[in-house]
């Protein structure tokens, strides 16, 4: 069986290629993947796959059935949204969508399940039951399509388990990374406008400054993580975003935050909510200042079943070799594939694409991958999948 799906892994190698750099091209923001979708249906048209789309306006469900008789179906998933950063690569499938790139992999996610499906609609003699393919829109943009389209029904009739995958560019080509049991992060938004009285800087005397409480307000919130949480539960709480207007001799009216809390324990996550909420309420009262304070509820953090993690780790070791599987570490970052984990049994594994020269990191504008990747991306995820019907 694995040689059978490492030879068409090498046969469709150049055809995802340059799928993968024709979306790469023509990145489009979180819910707005219209050519994206178009693109990636045409290509089920040509190949005969049956689809649904227009699922969250840009979303589809693509489906192929094995020969052999099942009941048994599972859900592979790819996102498809670019993020707004300008990229600086100078390569002949740049971006030419001004200001959009594909940072974060999710081109290479969607060429390497539209390869995995090809692959395994050539080998549907080879198994049972139905197989799902999600091309989701919104990974990067809360509330994250992932919510959104299960809320549809996707995930209805409940599958036996998702898979997904995710670059991983401090990996070298040819190589996977698995971790059973809690992986990565929950992630929520917060949002904090701090009112004051503005004026002259000379007279701070007649103002409520709110550059100085703001100041206050974050210093006190880095509490929250170093002296009321647990230190074995990883915590974050960060601001990367202060905007005040005012000048070296203004003090304007009011100061903008926006700022990330993650954690990896649900009754913690909503405890440090309201601990956000009093710490900024009660500085504010204190200065005689005004706030506003959104705390969107984002992601949940993500957890890989411990059995079906175990066997795809398994499965990655009998196609790539023992010395190209290596073990995850916890991870502060978020996905939105954290919900599909909350309905079924979920693995969600890393896929290197490095070269082992430049580490190109994810989220800046000279991210890039060695598309040898797009072999192993293509060929493992459907070896996982045979052996996970087949068992």
């Amino acid at each position: 069986m694995i040689e059978e799906v490492k030879k068409l892994a090498n046969h469709y190698f150049e055809d995802i290629v340059k799928i993968r750099r024709s979306i790469h091209q023509n990145p489009e923001l979180s819910f707005e993947e219209f050519n994206t979708s178009l693109f990636i249906q045409n290509i089920l048209q040509e190949n005969k796959i049956s689809f649904q789309s227009g699922i969250v306006k840009t979303g589809i469900v693509a489906e192929v059935k094995g020969e052999l008789e099942s009941s048994n179906h599972l859900v592979l998933r790819a996102d498809m949204d670019a993020l707004p950063i300008v990229e600086k690569n100078k390569i002949p499938y740049k971006s030419v969508n001004e200001g959009v790139m594909h940072a974060c992999g999710h081109d290479v996610h969607s060429s390497s399940l539209l390869g995995t499906l090809l692959i395994l609609n050539d080998l549907k003699h080879l198994f049972g039951g139905t197989i799902r393919f999600v091309f989701q829109p919104g990974e990067e943009k809360l509330p994250g399509g992932a919510s959104l389209m299960i809320k549809e029904g996707i995930l209805e009739p409940k599958p036996s388990c998702c898979i997904a995958q995710h670059v991983y560019p401090e990996l070298e080509a040819g190589k996977v990374g698995f971790k059973s049991g809690t992986y990565m992060a929950s992630a929520d938004e917060i949002y904090i406008t701090i009112k004051g009285k503005g004026g002259h800087a000379a007279l701070p005397h007649l103002l409520v400054d709110p550059i100085v409480i703001s100041a206050q307000i974050i210093t006190s919130l880095q509490q929250i993580v170093s002296r009321n949480n647990n230190p074995e539960n990883p915590s974050v709480l960060s601001f990367g975003y202060i905007d005040a207007k005012g000048a070296t001799n203004v003090i304007p009216d009011s100061v903008h935050l926006k700022g990330t809390f993650r954690t990896f324990d649900e009754k913690w996550r909503f405890d440090a909510h309201n601990k956000i909420k009093s710490i900024v309420n009660s500085i504010c009262d204190a200065n005689g200042a005004e706030c506003d304070i959104d705390l969107k509820v984002g992601y949940p953090f993500l957890k890989n079943d411990t059995k079906l993690t175990t066997k795809s780790k398994e499965s990655a070791i009998e196609y790539l070799g023992k010395e190209n599987v290596i073990d995850l570490s916890l991870r502060m970052t978020s996905e939105d594939f954290s919900f599909f984990s909350q309905v079924s049994p979920s693995c969600f594994y890393r896929l290197g694409t490095g070269d082992g020269k430049t580490i190109k990191k994810l989220h800046t504008s000279t991210f890039d991958i060695n598309e040898d990747a797009l072999r192993t991306s293509t060929g493992l995820m459907a070896y996982i999948v045979l052996k996970e019907l087949n068992s």
